[in-house]
């Protein structure tokens, strides 16, 4: 395993317990900052559209850069941004904290996914892809349960000063084992050398291909439905469960042991199959939040459910950012880094559903159930995408007429954007 790969997940690790550690201490800043449940839950929907701006805007004018500095830097801003929020004052100076860090990362992640890719050989693009989203998975397995025990014993900022120093220590990592690389993109023949002054114009063509759009979209969906019965869980397992406020650091452990399995596995079937992969956990993961939703109130099948949906939900993360790359293969820096902004747009989908929910008097496992509808409708999406782009490989498997050699190449892009 190249050592590279560690500096990215460690990167990973601090950036993804900022995403996630608020989800478990979301009551005690509710009560802090005296706003409800709704609203405290728009730190998460803020901090997840704020990375959906810094991944495509800030992947656009970076891509240009040669990309060891260019994280390094990203590391800079998501450290100012913790700063900013272990010292807020009010809500809205901590929303402009979670802000200033989800900058960050979404052209963390979507530059990192490619470096992560370009160390290793073709066939093990996915699983670099998923030791990068290690880092997420270790986050939440223990950072989130250890950052949220920290937070409920010694006040909520100790969390955010603690998330700060693991930046700094991120920032180290990077600049000492990520090798230093150019700003081109991992394509292949003319298509990786045209690629490789990083142009956006060059990035931006890559969203031509209709494939790209769908695996976005399915990504919006697919990870909203996770989200949608996430966001809220802290309140579902007290309020519904039964289960005491203390225990939740120990139960979120349990849904990080499921993220972790998730990704691992994801990963590795990825590389055999993305669609088939992507299609046969989405279809699990609506099976499990629906009976997550209608078994709630039962304790063991409450965890037996937040292993699974760890699993499940996170299953599908090296698959989705590997479709869009392989869609955008010539040049896939911006795609993937658009791709990181559709998962947190997905997540700001979640928390909104499940707050709409929530204030129209559902319960607390209406957003699970909200959560299971958003994921069939990325399952459908994923069924004619799946479908769309084996029409096309058929297709182009019977090969081009000889005449038609010369255009082949360039009729490929309108031809994925033909509908099925």
């Amino acid at each position: 395993m190249p050592i590279g790969l560690i500096a990215l997940a460690l990167g990973g690790f601090g950036i993804g317990l900022t995403e996630f550690v608020i989800m478990g201490l979301l009551p005690e800043v509710a009560s802090d900052f005296q706003v409800s449940e709704a609203t405290a839950g728009w730190l998460i929907s803020g901090y997840a559209l704020a990375v959906v701006v810094g991944a495509l805007l800030l992947t656009a004018a970076v891509t240009r850069f040669e990309r060891k500095p260019v994280l390094a830097v990203l590391m800079v801003l998501f450290i100012a941004g913790n700063l900013v929020s272990a010292l807020a004052p009010d809500y809205w100076t901590m929303m402009a904290g979670r802000i200033i860090a989800a900058l960050a990362h979404g052209a963390f992640f979507g530059i990192g996914a490619v470096v992560a890719a370009s160390m290793v050989a073709p066939s093990k693009k996915a699983g670099a892809i998923a030791i990068m989203f290690t880092g997420l998975t270790a986050a939440n397995v223990l950072g989130v349960p250890f950052g949220t025990m920290l937070g409920q014993a010694a006040g909520w900022r100790s969390t955010f000063w603690a998330i700060t120093a693991i930046g700094v220590l991120a920032l180290a990592g990077i600049l000492a084992l990520v090798p230093t690389t150019g700003s081109g993109d991992t394509g292949s023949g003319a298509s990786a050398g045209a690629s490789a002054s990083g142009r956006l114009r060059g990035e931006l063509r890559a969203f031509r291909s209709g494939q790209v759009w769908l695996s976005i979209l399915v990504t919006i969906l697919g990870y909203g439905g996770m989200f949608g019965a996430f966001t809220y869980i802290a309140f579902t397992l007290t309020e519904v469960t039964g289960f005491a406020a203390s225990t939740v650091p120990w139960l979120l452990i349990l849904f990080g042991v499921g993220l972790f399995i998730g990704n691992t596995v994801g990963g590795k079937a990825a590389d055999k199959n993305v669609d088939r992969t992507l299609l046969v956990v989405l279809a699990a993961l609506v099976v499990v939040l629906v009976v997550f939703a209608l078994t709630s109130s039962n304790q063991p099948m409450t965890v037996a459910s937040l292993v699974l949906l760890g699993g499940s939900g996170f299953g599908t993360v090296p698959g989705l950012q590997m479709r869009v790359m392989k869609y955008a293969n010539s040049a896939p820096t911006l795609a993937s880094g658009a791709n990181i902004g559709a998962f947190n747009a997905g997540n700001a989908l979640g928390a909104w559903m499940g707050g709409v929910t929530i204030t129209a008097g559902l319960g607390y496992t209406s957003p699970i159930w909200a959560g299971a509808g958003i994921t069939l409708l990325g399952l459908g999406v994923m069924a004619f995408a799946a479908a769309h782009a084996k029409r096309n490989d058929a297709g182009r498997t019977e090969g081009p007429r000889p005449t038609d050699a010369g255009t082949a190449d360039s009729q490929q892009d309108s031809t994925e954007l033909q509908p099925a």
